[in-house]
């Protein structure tokens, strides 16, 4: 027997795991007390994007064209978040005197300035997103989200390709 992830298993697998892992960033948030940086934010909605796509391809299930529409978006939003986690990242390397000082909030940025400059801003980092609040297994968060968006392309590019008949 042959597990074929051709395409709704892959798109399923991913919307899945994406709705779990918003889950826990709001459980964190809200229960537990962590309030998230403006990266955290920015790679939230990167989980969301992709999550949205795989969940569109999962559903609609096709096996035609329209399979690539939804892996362009599974693959931007992954993107995305790929490059967001990786600033992030080396935001938490660096060492205590070079690190930016802290900003305003990514919603302060949002309600004062245009989406692009907030995303700007956003990416030219502050100090609390240099900040390791939780780790799990020795990995911050940044670095789990980094792993997740990488799983998701691997998973995609198995759910895109063509079984052999």
């Amino acid at each position: 027997m042959k597990l074929s992830l051709y395409p709704r298993g892959g798109f399923a697998a991913i919307a899945l795991i994406s709705l779990l892992l918003l889950a826990y960033a709001y459980y964190a948030q809200f229960a537990q007390g962590f309030e998230p940086c403006p990266l955290c934010i920015l790679q939230r909605f990167a989980f969301i994007l992709t999550g949205f796509g795989a969940l569109a391809g999962a559903l609609h299930g096709s096996r035609g064209g329209l399979r690539w529409l939804y892996g362009a978006i599974v693959a931007g939003g992954s993107l995305w978040g790929v490059v967001t986690a990786a600033r992030h990242l080396w935001l938490q390397s660096l060492p205590a005197d070079a690190v930016p000082d802290c900003g305003p909030g990514f919603a302060f940025m949002v309600e004062f300035f245009s989406l692009g400059e907030a995303i700007k801003e956003a990416f030219t980092g502050s100090g609390e997103c240099a900040e390791i609040d939780w780790t799990f297994l020795g990995i911050s968060m940044p670095g789990w989200t980094l792993f997740w968006y990488v799983l998701f392309l691997l998973i995609l590019v198995g759910a895109l390709r063509r079984p052999k008949s």
